[in-house]
């Protein structure tokens, strides 16, 4: 399952970002999205789960939380179209 975080702090970057929902399960990839004239972060990313329960537990325990300061958003990934 992927996730769709938004909020982020700026200066965060994907190994931060992995970390941070390693602490919920397995993670395949984390990936801060990043501006592509300037480099910098966009200040949202996306995070994809090995298992549907550990996505819906990190989502459920970090939605809504200060992540140095920044009150991040976590909610399922939506499909491109």
């Amino acid at each position: 399952m992927k996730l769709f975080i938004a909020g982020l702090p700026f200066d965060m970057d994907n190994r931060d970002l992995q970390e941070m929902f390693e602490l919920y399960g397995t993670v395949y990839s984390a990936k801060v999205i990043m501006d592509r004239e300037s480099g910098k972060s966009k200040g949202f990313g996306f995070v994809e789960f090995a298992k549907q329960s550990e996505a819906q537990e990190a989502m459920q325990l970090l939605n809504g939380k200060s992540i140095y300061g920044q009150q991040i958003t976590v909610k399922p990934a939506e499909d491109r179209r």
